[in-house]
């Protein structure tokens, strides 16, 4: 069976995605050549270039595919419990694990806003994972689960706290404990807004 030109064009996309996702993931992005990415996919440097513009694209891709994937395993999770404040914590907790994964966190939480810029890498993480954490918020205050609270400030410290609080549990010797307390720390937090 013949492959057309569109599904070679993705799976060359795909490919070169996932390359560079190691490279930038383990090398971080300043050390990462591309030239070393595309002879490992097997292609051109003109392939790169014509599909993502230069080095930048090809990393802004890559966080995009990362946030997307992270946002994902935030839904899978929330999706696991009925309870409003379970799904609320379970998707929380997700979003953490999921940020501090090898594969992830550099990409997402350090070179990310460096490379893109803070507001890029902002408006990026809005679209994806603040926006599942606000729908969740407005859902729960929507039928009464959460105080008298501005949804959209809720939301942003929330989100700020989960990045450092990835941030943190990066550093940390024994991640998992650090996972563990900060969702003991995150669950009490959260109590000041519960009503039901």
């Amino acid at each position: 069976m013949k492959v057309s030109k569109a599904q070679q064009r993705q799976e060359t996309i795909a490919k070169l995605l996932e390359i560079a996702r190691e490279h930038f993931s383990t090398q971080g992005y300043i050390h990462a050549a591309t030239e070393d990415m595309v002879k490992e996919a097997g292609l051109t440097r003109g392939a790169l270039y014509h599909h993502f513009g230069n080095k930048e694209g090809l990393f802004r891709a890559v966080l995009e595919s990362v946030q997307k994937e992270i946002a994902e395993q935030v839904e899978t999770e929330a999706a696991k419990s009925q309870d409003p404040w379970e799904q609320l914590l379970n998707g929380c907790r997700a979003f953490v694990t999921s940020a501090v994964e090898h594969r992830n966190r550099r990409i997402l939480l350090i070179d990310g806003p460096s490379v893109l810029g803070w507001e890029a890498w902002r408006k990026m993480d809005e679209e994806h994972s603040m926006q599942l954490l606000q729908a969740q918020l407005q859902n729960m205050a929507e039928q009464g689960y959460l105080a008298a609270v501005p949804i959209e400030a809720l939301t942003h410290l929330l989100s700020g706290a989960m990045n450092e609080a990835a941030l943190w549990i990066a550093q940390m010797p024994d991640q998992a404990h650090s996972l563990e307390q900060m969702t003991r720390a995150m669950t009490l937090m959260l109590e000041g807004y519960r009503v039901k």
